[in-house]
């Protein structure tokens, strides 16, 4: 059982930030910060969350799946990679796992580490999800993720690697060198995973492939929201010529995805221009 604040800790630096001011506001002892592990991680996420524990000076409690071996073990039990619901892996790798907590849990308020500008989504979460109880500490303070990046280095801890690399979030990059890669990442995450991470990409290219095949019919992340649209594989498939590849796709940079702590893909207000790239398959379970 538990009667504290709550924080969902995802490996990313604004949520991060959030969770020490609310320490700082409550004191830890009234505090609880849980990581869910969907054990797709990038390693130097684990070293992050470590500098954060003694940063808080609580421990980062962990928790995770029982029903599922691996995050490819979900994509091939459902024969999807995103649904009308979001991305399937956090609905069964974070959603769920968190939702199996809270039955047996209480607590006071949750916290959502939402910057500055999105309160949009902090509205569609007040509005929608109010079981959660949702602070948003952030919003509170008016700080943005550059705001968040410079409070973290300034106390002399290094920010996750993918920050460096160019990406703008940390969301499942992958504990080996053939997995990793965000089914939520829009047209230039995933060309800029093709040349970063040549082996993911191609891993996360057949996995694709594999699904589409188990299905039946073409499984993608990916959309083109341009005259014409239509799905995008990443790689060409020879049963389905007529559509189109990410190599047939202008190039662009990489754009913010939401945090991942099992309601990521989902904005209840409006899509982002991430999430206008990503398909979104009708809802189908597995049998």
């Amino acid at each position: 059982m538990s009667n504290k604040i709550i924080g969902w800790w995802s490996c990313v630096i604004t949520s991060s930030v959030a969770f020490r001011l609310v320490i700082d506001l409550y004191g830890k002892e009234n505090v609880r910060i849980i990581f869910i592990d969907t054990k797709n991680e990038d390693e130097d996420t684990y070293r992050f969350m470590k500098d954060c524990s003694d940063w808080y000076g609580i421990e980062i409690e962990t928790i995770t799946s029982t029903k599922h071996k691996s995050i490819q073990d979900v994509w091939i039990r459902y024969k999807a990679l995103n649904n009308a619901k979001g991305a399937v892996c956090s609905s069964e790798l974070k959603r769920q796992v968190r939702e199996t907590w809270e039955k047996t849990n209480t607590w006071k308020p949750q916290i959502f580490g939402f910057e500055l500008d999105e309160y949009k989504r902090a509205k569609g979460m007040v509005l929608n999800h109010p079981q959660t109880k949702p602070i948003f500490p952030l919003m509170m303070y008016g700080l943005s993720k550059k705001d968040c990046i410079k409070i973290v280095q300034d106390e002399n801890i290094e920010v996750p690697r993918s920050y460096a690399w160019g990406f703008l979030n940390n969301n499942c990059l992958g504990q080996t060198e053939d997995t990793g890669g965000c089914v939520q990442g829009g047209i230039g995450y995933w060309q800029k995973m093709q040349k970063m991470f040549p082996k993911k990409f191609d891993a996360m290219a057949e996995m694709e492939h594999k699904i589409t095949g188990l299905k039946g019919k073409p499984v993608t992340m990916l959309k083109d929201q341009s005259k014409g649209g239509g799905l995008v594989f990443l790689k060409p498939h020879k049963d389905y010529p007529h559509i189109k590849d990410i190599s047939m796709m202008k190039g662009r940079e990489p754009k913010p995805l939401f945090e991942c702590n099992g309601l990521c893909g989902i904005n209840d207000l409006e899509r982002n221009e991430t999430e206008q790239e990503i398909n979104f398959e009708q809802l189908e379970l597995f049998t």
